[in-house]
């Protein structure tokens, strides 16, 4: 569809710090490759790529709702000094049959 953004195919391999932090390295049809700093508390996702990132550096951020129920974050890029909105995603857990 012209106009339309489609999402690459990818793989996303994760693993734990003893810190209590992640590591995400991500793979996708473009052969893009990335590793991002992930961590997940208190409600709160981020990955993160900081500069000197070989690319660029961008990050993720997103709440948790309090049912469980609805992820809800954006990507952002750093430009010009800043960080800046790239997109939004809302991830929201499918409502299970009785």
């Amino acid at each position: 569809m012209p106009g339309v953004a489609v999402a690459p195919d990818l793989h996303a391999l994760i693993g734990a710090n003893p810190d209590g932090t992640f590591l995400q390295y991500y793979f996708d049809s473009r052969g893009v490759v990335r590793q991002y700093a992930m961590t997940f508390a208190d409600g709160l996702w981020t990955l993160e790529r900081h500069p000197p990132a070989p690319d660029f550096a961008q990050r993720f951020r997103a709440t948790l709702s309090a049912d469980g129920t609805t992820i809800d974050g954006a990507w952002e890029a750093h430009r010009d000094g800043a960080y800046v909105r790239d997109f939004g995603l809302t991830y929201r857990r499918p409502s299970q049959p009785n």
